[in-house]
């Protein structure tokens, strides 16, 4: 027994009309309307788009089925970009909220960072690391009055293996904790290639942080002493 089709032919067009439309990924008006007010064109505004620009078209030089089917593509392209970037931008506020929440956590902590002042932490003592290239028969770290030149402590490690090495200063002279003097540190060590000084690492209080507009600013400290300082920059936190 043949079998009778209840569609009409209109509405089959039309249900092949979505079919095609949901292939390239164009909404219809009805999903565009559950989803609130958009400014983003639907299957129906298109369609209407589409329509117009058939019943303007030159008759001797009709649109190819090829280039209708492309225009559709093209639209479904862009709407897919703009849908990413929408998506992207949610993305980045929610990244720099988390930098806004991380940074406000950092106020009032220290920060190890390359540099060679420092000044008497909460607990009246410096902290610092120096990376030793090669072993060395005599070390030295030398504590200087930043302001005066004034010699602090000439504190003697004697031989050190290379590598990361940890110091710190315990007995600080009350006057320069009261003070929260800025000392000066240098590392003086005898190695193979004779008497050298290297650089170290220190701690320092920081005293604000920001977050970039966007993720890759990263998040900037401003450190007591050294001013701003990339995130990226900092060797440990405490």
């Amino acid at each position: 027994m043949a079998s009778i089709d209840a569609n009409s032919p209109a509405q089959n067009t039309a249900n092949a009309q979505k079919a095609l439309f949901d292939k390239l990924g164009i909404s219809s008006q009805t999903d565009a309307s559950k989803r609130g007010t958009s400014n983003n064109l639907g299957q129906e505004d298109f369609l209407k788009l589409m329509t117009t620009q058939l019943q303007n078209q030159d008759p001797f030089a009709p649109m190819e089925n090829g280039d209708f089917i492309a225009q559709m593509a093209q639209f479904s392209t862009v709407s897919g970009i703009q849908e990413v970037n929408q998506n992207l931008t949610g993305l980045n506020d929610e990244m720099k909220q988390m930098r806004i929440a991380t940074a406000s956590n950092l106020l009032g902590h220290s920060v190890l960072i390359p540099g060679n002042v420092a000044r008497p932490d909460e607990n009246g003592e410096f902290h610092g690391v120096f990376d030793l290239p090669e072993a060395s028969s005599a070390t030295s770290i030398v504590y200087t009055d930043a302001q005066t030149g004034e010699l602090l402590l000439n504190h003697e490690l004697g031989p050190v293996q290379a590598g990361l090495v940890g110091f710190n200063w315990n007995d600080v002279p009350q006057n320069v904790i009261d003070g929260k003097k800025l000392v000066k540190i240098d590392i003086q060590a005898n190695t193979g290639s004779g008497v050298q000084n290297f650089g170290p690492s220190v701690y320092a209080r920081v005293l604000s942080a920001s977050a970039g507009g966007s993720a890759s600013d990263g998040l900037m400290l401003d450190v007591e002493d050294y001013g701003d300082v990339n995130v990226n920059n900092v060797l440990r936190f405490r």
